[in-house]
């Protein structure tokens, strides 16, 4: 699904660097890998499939939300399975008509025809399935990680000496590595001070509290993954919003949660009942009961009409 390697930014940057000091990588693959893989399982955790004892669940589950549809196949050597394949051909409606299999398990090819031979699962009415959701919100969710890392270490930085010359920038060197490393006392070189006792260096103090913007990115993070439990049908609260939320903003934002999540399952459901006609079988997919304390999971019936 991923066309390039999971190397980190800082990594790219390196190699980068040989040739083109002045770029740097705002596209970090590795953590991007980290994140896709993450709200991928979120997405499968949405649903709670019946399927024969038989197949594997795991590769029906990452196919049908990866690329969008599966199909179901009466096989020679190993009877009535789900198969990823290709599709072709177009009916009256400019729908596939035809579903091919090549798998080298299989020992042949099957060429089928579309509600004859073989009846396909599928997702969403467009064929379409949900990595192109799952890789947008993770490309925003690693560039604020991203983020926050850079920010967190330039947040380090604390102070500039400016030496009279290198003699002297060594020795403020060893009295700063004296400070950091947790001595209890640190030892500097008289030189360091004139006359009167005052050091010699000119000190230059970073604000770091006002650059660092961590909590703020933090905070982005989480609302984009908000916003992506939105899509796939996860409640979740309005974490955004300062004041306590009223009861019509709860049932909005539930009704929002409802609408593409509700789509999937009744298109499952849908063309899961095809299946079942053409092969006599049991498939099912309903919603997983999930367990929250967020107070978007509360009754509006229990909440009344005030303020939650």
């Amino acid at each position: 699904m991923v066309n390039v390697l999971p190397v980190l930014y800082d990594q790219q940057n390196i190699y980068n660097s040989q040739q083109n000091p002045s770029t740097i990588h705002a596209s970090n693959t590795g953590l991007t890998w980290f994140f896709q893989r993450y709200l991928m399982l979120k997405i499968i955790s949405r649903y709670d499939f019946t399927l024969p004892d038989d197949w594997d669940a795991d590769y029906f589950r990452y196919v049908l939300f990866s690329i969008g549809f599966i199909g179901v196949v009466n096989t020679d050597k190993y009877g009535t399975i789900c198969q990823h394949g290709t599709v072709s051909g177009y009916n009256v409606f400019y729908r596939p008509s035809r579903f091919l299999v090549s798998n080298p398990a299989l020992k042949r090819t099957y060429d089928l025809e579309i509600g004859k031979d073989t009846e396909i699962i599928r997702l969403s009415p467009d064929w379409r399935g949900a990595w192109d959701v799952v890789q947008m919100y993770a490309d925003q969710m690693a560039v604020c990680m991203e983020a926050f890392g850079v920010n967190a270490i330039n947040s380090k930085f604390a102070f500039v000496f400016a030496a009279d010359n290198k003699s002297m920038a060594e020795s403020m060197k060893k009295l700063y590595d004296q400070i950091a490393s947790g001595q209890p006392a640190a030892f500097a070189d008289r030189s360091l001070f004139n006359e009167d006792g005052d050091p010699r260096w000119i000190l230059f103090q970073n604000n770091l509290k006002q650059n660092y913007v961590g909590n703020d990115l933090l905070q982005s993070l989480t609302t984009i993954e908000h916003k992506f439990n939105t899509f796939i049908g996860f409640n979740n609260a309005n974490t955004e919003k300062k004041e306590r939320m009223i009861t019509d903003e709860v049932t909005a934002n539930n009704e929002e949660v409802k609408s593409v999540a509700t789509l999937w399952l009744d298109q499952m459901n849908a063309t899961m009942q095809k299946v079942n006609d053409m092969f006599d079988l049991s498939l099912s997919v309903k919603f997983k009961e999930v367990q929250d304390d967020s107070i978007i999971y509360q009754r509006p019936a229990e909440m009344g009409s005030g303020s939650v």
